[in-house]
């Protein structure tokens, strides 16, 4: 079915869903394209009672090609960590797909400068409402977002309302890596005196 949706609207999508492998389980994401684009994406940090879940992803960041441009994924609080953000960047990613359940209150400005620091764009897809699981209710803070290479964001949804938004961005923009003449993002990375 989402083949098809994919096929007639001649689109992508990224989902994220929970994905069993043999006697694992794992918080995923799947990227179904129009061209026949698949791929698959296990969150590497697993945040709170989700280790008392899931496995830790055993896959790497990874950027698959659209006929728009480089798609990277990355799931809910991967984006606290800058080496997620930065290793799709790295690997040429110019928009990162950001499916989420988030609750912590400081993610949307914290995407900002996850695409500030590597000038690309983030599509940050997130749920709203309160879910039960029994020992205490998560509340979603909403919010998603989609936020261009200079940090700004094109567009934030509610905290309570379900929503679509839709932005054309030319995604060469996140080629452009350079902030002045004598500095580049990836080009001054010293990752030699990173260890």
């Amino acid at each position: 079915m989402l083949k098809k949706f994919v096929q007639e609207r001649k689109t992508f999508v990224v989902y994220g869903f929970a994905e069993t492998k043999g006697k694992s389980l794992y918080n995923s994401a799947a990227i179904v394209g129009y061209d026949g684009t698949e791929g698959l994406y296990r969150k590497i940090h697993l945040f709170d009672r989700e280790k008392l879940v899931f496995e830790p992803g055993d896959l790497p960041f990874q950027v698959f090609g659209s006929p728009w441009g480089r798609i990277g994924v990355m799931v809910c609080f991967d984006w606290y960590f800058p080496e997620a953000a930065r290793t799709l960047a790295v690997r040429g990613a110019q928009l990162i797909a950001h499916p989420s359940n988030l609750v912590l209150p400081n993610c949307p400005e914290g995407i900002r400068t996850r695409c500030l620091e590597n000038r690309v764009f983030a599509a940050t897809a997130n749920r709203i409402g309160t879910e039960d699981r029994g020992e205490r209710p998560l509340t979603y803070i909403g919010l998603s977002q989609i936020t261009s290479t200079k940090g700004e964001v094109l567009y934030r949804a509610s905290t309570d309302t379900a929503s679509v938004g839709v932005v054309d961005v030319d995604l060469d923009e996140a080629e452009k890596k350079s902030i002045n003449a004598r500095n580049d993002l990836l080009k001054d990375r010293r990752p030699d005196m990173y260890a």
